[in-house]
């Protein structure tokens, strides 16, 4: 599922490209007519994102809001506009580009207090200039559920998923299952302040990197990283392989239906603490 930076990388694409203009908007799949016909001929005037949640206000029109879950992807082009290939579920256009959405689990058009609501429920995304730490530290906090859970838990805190739940883990040097109520203040202002400047990176980028400068490939001498997700990391998906830091070997286990991945012995930190 994708991270929270790539929502906030498709806001800004969406603005690039529709932004303070009318948009021609339709399905051609069929399943999201209704709500295409709605959108039709607006001006687009502000695109956001919060953590897996992509926003865009329709003068006139209401918000479309997409969740792109496990599969949804957005795919720009340049005009002149090609025929519809595969299940477009939205397709947005004007004069000089294109957006095809395809695959994603919510596709709808909300009405303000609709969004409100929405919003809500949702924890504080780093990425946002409206974000409060201090409110998901006071659910960590009151929290006997370990860390590695409550990082993933969307109402907690928006966007980690889990390749910057594992990578922000252990830059912080903290074990995954160790408690939420036993993490201490320091200890999670650090990790909010690390993925501020993860998740920026990423966003810039569209990569998820996390080593220091004296662990990337070429300061090592090793291969670079062949995985889907792109990017160099620590412990993510690196199950059986060696730790860049300590060389132990790096662990995995499934953690509220998820995988954790961490080193045993640069995060020991925290697990035996008592309440």
């Amino acid at each position: 599922m994708p991270e929270g930076h790539t929502l906030h990388r498709l806001a800004n694409d969406v603005w690039d490209a529709f932004g303070g203009r009318p948009v021609q908007a339709s399905s051609p799949q069929g399943r999201f007519a209704e709500g295409a016909a709605l959108l039709n001929g607006h001006v687009l005037r502000q695109t956001e994102a919060h953590g897996k949640h992509f926003f865009a206000d329709f003068e006139g029109a209401g918000w479309l809001h997409v969740h792109l879950g496990l599969i949804g992807k957005v795919d720009f082009g340049p005009a002149p506009v090609p025929e519809p290939v595969g299940q477009v579920r939205l397709r947005l256009q004007n004069e000089t580009a294109y957006a095809d959405l395809r695959g994603a689990i919510v596709c709808e058009v909300l009405t303000d207090p609709e969004r409100e609501t929405l919003m809500a429920r949702l924890g504080p995304d780093p990425l946002r200039d409206d974000a409060d730490p201090e409110l998901a530290w006071k659910r960590i906090h009151r929290s006997k559920l370990p860390i590695g859970q409550l990082l993933m838990d969307q109402a907690v805190l928006s966007g980690v998923g889990n390749v910057y739940r594992a990578e922000v883990l252990f830059r912080a040097k903290l074990h995954p299952m160790t408690r939420g109520h036993l993490v201490k203040k320091r200890e999670w202002q650090g990790m909010w302040d690390d993925l501020l400047e993860l998740m920026k990176y990423g966003v810039q980028t569209g990569r998820i990197d996390t080593v220091a400068d004296d662990h990337t490939p070429e300061a090592m001498g090793r291969d670079p990283r062949q995985d889907d997700h792109g990017g160099e990391v620590y412990v993510y998906r690196r199950q059986g392989h060696r730790c860049h830091v300590c060389h132990s070997v790096v662990r995995t286990e499934i953690l509220a239906g998820r995988n954790l991945f961490w080193c045993p012995k640069c995060q020991r930190t925290g697990l035996a603490r008592k309440s």
